[in-house]
C-alpha cells in the first residue's frame, strides 16, 4: 500500500432527523473540516459522501458514510480499497463517545470499539482496531432506565451543547495536528 492519502471518516446517520444529534458529531466535524480547509465536495462516492483536498501538506479524503452508523465499515472499506490506504497509518475515524463527559476529546492510535456500533462495524471490515480515532464526549445517559439509543440520537441542549460544539472545533485542530505532527504528539496535547 503506497497511497499517501489519508481517509478521515466522520461517523453519523444520514437524514434530517439525525442532524445535530449526539451520534452525529462525527458528521459535523467532517463538515467543519470541509469548510475550514476548502475541501472540494462532498460528492457521492459509492456508499458515502466524500470531499477531497489538502490539510496542510496532507492529501485527504473526508468521508461521511451514508450507510447508517451500524454499517459504517462497508463505506470505509470501499474508501480504503479505492484509495489504497493502509488503515494502521492513514485512517482517522471521528465518533461520539458516551463514556466521556460532554466536550472532552480523546485521541487514540488504536483500540476497541468501546460499545460503539459504528466503530465495531469498521473493525469487522478492517480486520482489527488498528486505526486512529478522535472521540468526542457526548455524556452518559442520564439514568440506567433511559434508552441508550434515545440518548445518542437525542439532541444536546444548554451547557452540554456548548461544550460539544466547542469540542467539534477542537477536533478539527486535533486532526490537523495528527496530520502535521503525528498521533503521538497530538495525543500528548489533547488527552
Amino acid at each position: 500500500m503506497d497511497s499517501n492519502w489519508y481517509l478521515i471518516v466522520g461517523l453519523g446517520n444520514p437524514g434530517k432527523e439525525y442532524d445535530g444529534s449526539r451520534h452525529n458529531v462525527g458528521f459535523e466535524v467532517a463538515d467543519l473540516l470541509i469548510d475550514e480547509f476548502h475541501i472540494d465536495g462532498p460528492t457521492r462516492f459509492k456508499k458515502s459522501l466524500v470531499g477531497k483536498g489538502r490539510i496542510g501538506d496532507a492529501k485527504v479524503v473526508v468521508m461521511k458514510p451514508m450507510t447508517y452508523m451500524n454499517l459504517s465499515g462497508e463505506a470505509v472499506r470501499e474508501g480504503l480499497d479505492y484509495y489504497k490506504i493502509d488503515p494502521a497509518t492513514h485512517l482517522i475515524v471521528i465518533s461520539d463517545d458516551i463514556d466521556l463527559e460532554p466536550g472532552h476529546l480523546r485521541l487514540r492510535q488504536k483500540g476497541s470499539a468501546g460499545g460503539h456500533n459504528g466503530l465495531k462495524n469498521i473493525m469487522q471490515h478492517v480486520g482489527d482496531g488498528n486505526f486512529m480515532r478522535v472521540r468526542i464526549g457526548v455524556g452518559a445517559k442520564p439514568n440506567p432506565q433511559y434508552n441508550l439509543a434515545d440518548h445518542v440520537l437525542g439532541h444536546p441542549k444548554g451547557e452540554d451543547k456548548e461544550k460539544i460544539d466547542e469540542a467539534k472545533e477542537r477536533a478539527v485542530k486535533a486532526i490537523q495536528d495528527i496530520l502535521e505532527e503525528g498521533i503521538q504528539k497530538a495525543m500528548n496535547h489533547y488527552n
